[in-house]
């Protein structure tokens, strides 16, 4: 059984850098022809997409948050990780890491397999 979770800081101050990390059991995060996406949902509004790594660690961003996100992995730790800088209250939202096969869209949440619990991270002064 594929397990996802998503772990970091739960309030974070404007203009930091805010790191999370998603910790996948029952399969590799190498395995061929998935991607890992993270996910979020700002309180009252839709999901959104920010990013995803491949199973071949290229990366792919949504070009409103590119400037100021990156993912990175862990091969050894089976993680994924993604930092968002400059964050203001509007980043405040509840955070998904998320596996798909390569092919279904970004933001076809529906077809995603897998999904962590979520983490709420508040940007607050």
């Amino acid at each position: 059984q594929v397990r996802l979770q998503e772990s970091g800081p739960g309030l974070v101050k404007p203009a930091q850098t805010v790191s999370l990390t998603c910790t996948v059991s029952g399969t590799s995060i190498t395995a061929d022809y998935y991607y890992w996406s993270w996910i979020r949902q700002p309180p009252g509004k839709g999901q959104e997409w920010m990013g995803a790594i491949a199973y071949n660690g290229d990366t792919n961003y949504s070009p409103p948050l590119k400037s100021r996100t990156s993912i990175s992995r862990d091969i050894s730790k089976n993680q994924f990780t993604l930092q968002l800088n400059s964050v203001t209250p509007e980043d405040t939202a509840v955070y998904y890491c998320a596996r798909a096969q390569l092919g279904v869209p970004y933001a076809d949440y529906d077809n995603y397999d897998s999904r962590g619990q979520g983490i709420q991270v508040t940007v607050s002064s």
